[in-house]
């Protein structure tokens, strides 16, 4: 599986440990055009074969379409399925984060899909073009995940 080194090296860490580096990363840029994702089961010895699986059957990444002068708003879709079919519209903005109250680039389903409005993405940008996400379903939180522009 081609993954980004800067996330590779995330599938070796626990959930603590992925928290520190997701609360000392400002918001950043909002990603824009196709990405690509991860899927992360943090602390698992098995998270490169969930990975690769959820990459396979599940989900490959989020297509973000900013809406012009500022780019600080916009909105997404999921690649979903091992065809990369576009489902899945979520709304995309900055606000303050549920896990520690600082800004965060927030990816909201609540207004825009009957199957997914109880979850919320939140990302920071940790490198350039390089992000890592946290999963809310709810105010539970579910599960990592990270993004990034596809490798050539």
């Amino acid at each position: 599986m081609d993954v980004h080194p800067t996330i590779s090296t995330w599938l070796e860490l626990d959930r603590a440990e992925l928290d520190e580096i997701y609360k000392n990363a400002s918001a950043g840029t909002l990603p824009s055009g196709d990405t690509r994702g991860t899927a992360i089961v943090a602390g698992s010895f098995l998270a490169r074969c969930y990975a690769r699986l959820a990459r396979l059957f599940a989900w490959q990444g989020k297509v973000f379409d900013l809406f012009p002068p500022n780019q600080e708003n916009g909105i997404l879709i999921n690649k979903i399925t091992g065809f990369s079919l576009t489902f899945i519209v979520a709304k995309v903005y900055k606000d303050a984060s549920w896990m520690d109250g600082k800004e965060t680039i927030v990816i909201d389903y609540s207004k825009t899909s009957f199957f997914a409005k109880k979850i919320r993405d939140e990302i920071r940008e940790i490198e350039p073009g390089v992000y890592l996400g946290k999963v809310w379903w709810g105010k539970t939180r579910i599960l990592d995940f990270a993004l990034s522009k596809p490798l050539s």
